[in-house]
């Protein structure tokens, strides 16, 4: 949400300017304006205001646009940063086409609720869309049970580099009812068929740790703080925005437009 405060600093200048258009004399700096001069500028600024009360939407319109400018590109700049480690670490999960030409990363935790309807919006995005890449990345902030769940996550995606067993793994630890942690997880992991004594040890591995690290680390150069988060193409996306929002922004990395 803007700030009000840069509005207000735009409004006063816009009053100072008109004082000095007045005849008024321009002191040196705002410090060295008198009672009477600062009480000048608040009138004017509250006429102005009650007169065309119409020009603080225009200027909080204005501002937000800026704003999202100016977040779009520093997104934009992170991307290609850290492009390799989003679309092409070895330590992402990859599903759907893995040779599609629009790449969707998302950024997820084992214990969000709103990652639950954002499974179900990716598996409708991988059933309509034959030509896009899903890469999946553990994020887990919510809780140590997060972190857990996750550091098993990591250990079933190194023993199924196809993504199949993982996407049956993800799909129940998500879907399934209460909080999410190492013994939950394991239990998903046992009914998914993963080799239970691999995952022990594997659980012990640098690899998993590594893989949390980098995701994190990736996060937090995208300016993440929350999930479900996505990257499609140039763009960050966060929060769960449904499936129709995120079909655009796929037609946006596709095709530069809403609909391709």
């Amino acid at each position: 949400m803007p700030s009000l405060r840069h509005l207000a600093s735009a409004l006063f200048a816009i009053a100072v300017f008109a004082i000095t258009l007045g005849g008024a004399p321009l002191p040196a700096s705002a410090q060295s304006f008198s009672d009477v001069q600062r009480g000048d500028i608040e009138k004017i600024v509250r006429n102005y205001l009650i007169a065309h009360p119409e020009v603080l939407e225009e200027a909080m319109a204005e501002l937000t646009k800026r704003q999202s400018a100016a977040e779009a590109e520093k997104h934009q700049a992170g991307i290609a940063k850290n492009a390799d480690a989003l679309f092409n670490s070895p330590r992402n999960v990859t599903l759907g086409n893995k040779d599609g030409d629009v790449t969707f990363v998302e950024f997820f935790d084992y214990n969000c609720g709103y990652c639950k309807r954002a499974m179900l919006d990716m598996m409708e995005l991988m059933k309509g869309d034959p030509k896009l890449k899903v890469v999946l990345k553990e994020f887990p902030v919510l809780s140590a049970g997060s972190v857990e769940a996750a550091q098993v996550g990591v250990a079933v995606r190194m023993q199924d580099p196809t993504g199949k067993k993982y996407l049956d793994f993800h799909q129940k630890l998500l879907s399934g009812r209460g909080a999410a942690d190492k013994a939950r997880a394991m239990a998903v992991a046992k009914e998914a068929g993963l080799d239970m004594a691999r995952l022990e040890k594997d659980l012990a591995s640098a690899e998993v740790r590594n893989t949390l690290e980098e995701n994190m680390k990736l996060a937090e150069s995208m300016g993440m703080n929350g999930t479900p988060s996505y990257v499609i193409g140039k763009q960050v996306v966060i929060g769960a925005v449904g499936v129709e929002n995120l079909k655009e922004k796929i037609s946006i990395a596709r095709c530069g437009k809403a609909t391709c």
